[in-house]
């Protein structure tokens, strides 16, 4: 049993409420930060209703938002962030005080709090890796202010980790999928993009000719990954979490199925993503469980979910897309 006294940042997002799920199975008692930019509060309300987690809604911007709180935690896992890389381009400013000035405060409440953290970063650090599968020590080099930030939150956490004694993993992961994935009005991820137009009877929109791969790993996989980081006594380390088996999008495209329009490749995007996971099985004793054709029918029994997301095409790709071409084509 995992008993402890929780903290989730960004809890009543995608992988944040699908760990508190599994937290709460193990007997943690969960406290949940969320500010609902992106989160959405149904995704906890049976846990809410029955008392077995407290949520404030709060803003780690914020300062008081901590130094408020009265408990005190043996974990806190660090999932608040604002993920969309596409956006970032056009307005860096949110996602540096979201994902950097959020994160500092965090860690300067850990600093006079001491308490474990495990932080999910990203594996957008390594831009366009020269290596595949790609492992942690590959150069970073973000390509856009998503990972940057992405990776700022990181470096701090190491730093705090080092000068403060503060135990820390961070987690890079990779192209994570399931249950719950966000359908919030930005141009996103691949698969929530998809599963969209394909409840919508809308051509699913490929970029480039399909051919890239993408190391789409499964959110329980990513949950599970979190808790073995948190069981463990290791320290100041950091892992990537993927399934190791990357797919090309054509075949993702084809398993969702449906008509298929092509749209023109974006320059800065990597053509592979592939996760080297030697490290994390080494140390941490976790590997992935879920295949795609496995995931993937799952997530479309409920595909009901994406009915109120926004349905992208060309023409709106084109015009979210515009400021991307403008500085990095």
């Amino acid at each position: 049993m995992f008993n402890s006294r929780t903290l989730v940042t960004g809890g009543a997002g995608f992988i944040g409420s699908n760990l508190v799920d599994i937290l709460i199975n193990q007997g943690s008692k969960v406290t949940v930060i969320d500010n609902l930019s992106t989160g959405n509060l149904q995704n906890l309300k049976k846990h809410i209703d029955n008392g077995s987690v407290e949520f404030i809604q709060g803003d780690l911007m914020v300062p008081e938002t901590l130094t408020d709180l009265k408990k005190k935690f043996d974990i806190i896992f660090h999932l608040a962030a604002l993920a969309d890389i596409v956006p970032s381009v056009s307005n860096p400013k949110p996602y540096f005080d979201s994902n950097v000035v959020g994160t500092f405060n965090l860690l300067n409440y850990v600093r006079m709090n001491p308490t474990k953290i495990i932080y999910a970063a990203s594996s957008s650090c390594y831009g366009v890796p020269q290596n595949y599968p790609t492992p942690e020590e590959s150069p970073i080099d973000p390509k856009y202010p998503y990972a940057l930030t992405k990776q700022l939150g990181e470096n701090m956490l190491m730093h705090f980790s080092t000068i403060y004694k503060i135990p820390a993993i961070s987690l890079r992961l990779f192209n994570v999928y399931g249950k719950r994935s966000r359908t919030n009005t930005n141009y996103g991820a691949v698969m929530g993009v998809f599963l969209a137009q394909k409840i919508s009877g809308k051509p699913l929109t490929v970029v480039g000719d399909g051919s890239q791969l993408r190391d789409f790993v499964h959110v329980e996989d990513v949950v599970r990954a979190f808790i073995f980081a948190a069981k463990s006594d290791i320290s100041g380390e950091v892992f990537n979490v993927g399934s190791g088996q990357p797919q090309s999008i054509s075949k993702l495209a084809n398993l969702i199925g449906g008509p298929i329009e092509y749209i023109p490749w974006r320059p800065g995007e990597p053509k592979i993503t592939h996760a080297n996971i030697d490290r994390i099985e080494k140390f941490l004793g976790w590997k992935p469980e879920i295949e795609l054709e496995t995931g993937l029918p799952e997530l479309l029994e409920h595909i009901s979910d994406w009915s109120s997301a926004p349905v992208w095409d060309r023409e709106s790709i084109d015009i979210a897309t515009k400021d991307w071409f403008r500085y990095l084509g």
